[in-house]
């Protein structure tokens, strides 16, 4: 217990995002998306059971072993950095992800978002969906739009997570967070009883299956404002993976829903900054005009990309728009950008003329 206090401190000082534990390696920092080795010794496979037993307790253990995969949050350097934790077995022997969480929710400003993502915090009622692979700050920009509102109004504010990262404090709102395995055995059990605990404001850490996303677009539905992540990389496929989630006869009906109950939806990915140490992120964001709202129902997701590009007026943008702005302030290098553009030509192209002038 001593040296994974160690691995995880020497992760705190070094301002790492991600420690990594495989047997047979010494462990591994994600520090601004790089993996770097530290100096401690291999990981012995008994060493990485023995670290997961003192985490997680003897009787979760076994839980452990049985499932062979198990999420968890803990809390053990000093001073106290909390880590959002995975252990899973790989090649028949243990492995362990720990993500750091910061100790402060920091502000949407802070984030480097868009303003307009400050605007879904003044919603009355609807879905806003903030999507992303993972790693990509889906869970940050939640937490701290979550935390505006804590500061703006009076609501009574629900979460449900799997496991809570961010600790929110009540200011303004009165908040209960919920962490599957411990409060209630799931998303969607939780889920089921939630509209009777008099919530205004809901969050639900992940649209898993079928019965989450039934229960979260119904919240949505019935008058709530309900924050969701998906993994996925962008608007048009994001409301894609909603309808998919339900079977061919109950698509027609998913639609409708997600149509009357979908405000916006915020595509972000990360990028190490070129101009200083740091990661800033891309964006895309879709705003449900009646437009947006009539592709959905009609099933023509296809047009969602077209309507994007030309509502910047409103405030959307897409994802490619986003990484070109990153770039011409200089905050990301071209050729990342261009890698990562969904349309390299057209990017390489776009910032070629843009920086003519």
């Amino acid at each position: 217990m001593a040296e994974i206090k160690n691995i995880l401190a020497e992760a705190v000082a070094r301002e790492a995002s991600d420690v990594h534990i495989n047997v047979g390696m010494r462990p591994i920092l994600r520090i601004n998306t790089e993996l770097i080795e530290t100096d401690f010794p291999e990981i012995a496979d008994e060493d990485a059971k023995e670290i997961v037993r003192a985490l997680i307790g003897p009787e979760k253990f076994e839980t452990f072993e049985k499932r062979r995969d198990f999420d968890f949050s803990t809390s053990i350097t000093d001073p106290d950095q909390r880590f959002r934790v995975n252990a899973h077995y790989q090649r028949d022997t243990v492995a362990i992800s720990f993500r750091l969480i910061s100790d402060r929710v920091p502000s949407l400003d802070e984030l480097n978002l868009p303003e307009k993502v400050s605007e879904f915090a003044d919603l009355p009622r609807g879905l806003v969906l903030v999507t992303g692979h993972t790693g990509a700050g889906k869970s940050t920009t939640l937490a701290s739009t979550i935390g505006l509102i804590n500061t703006k109004y009076r609501k009574r504010v629900i979460t449900i997570e799997d496991p809570i990262e961010y600790w929110l404090l009540n200011d303004q709102c009165m908040i209960e967070q919920r962490e599957v395995g411990a409060d209630c055995p799931d998303f969607a059990t939780g889920l089921r009883h939630i509209l009777r605990q008099d919530p205004d404001v809901i969050m639900v850490g992940e649209m898993r299956d079928l019965e989450t996303t039934s229960f979260t677009l119904t919240a949505a539905e019935t008058g709530h404002l309900v924050f969701s992540t998906l993994h996925t990389p962008n608007a048009s496929q994001s409301i894609e993976r909603v309808i998919d989630i339900y079977p061919a006869n109950q698509q027609t009906q998913a639609r409708t829903m997600l149509a009357n109950a979908l405000q916006a939806v915020v595509s972000q990915t990360l990028f190490r900054r070129a101009d200083e140490a740091g990661m800033v992120p891309s964006t895309e964001i879709l705003l449900c005009t009646a437009a947006v709202r009539n592709c959905i129902r009609e099933n023509r997701i296809y047009e969602i990309p077209n309507i994007i590009e030309t509502s910047r007026r409103f405030g959307m943008h897409t994802m490619d728009n986003s990484i070109a702005e990153l770039c011409l302030k200089r905050y990301i290098d071209k050729e990342e950008a261009i890698l990562r553009a969904s349309n390299r030509a057209k990017m390489e192209k776009a910032l070629q003329l843009a920086q003519r002038y």
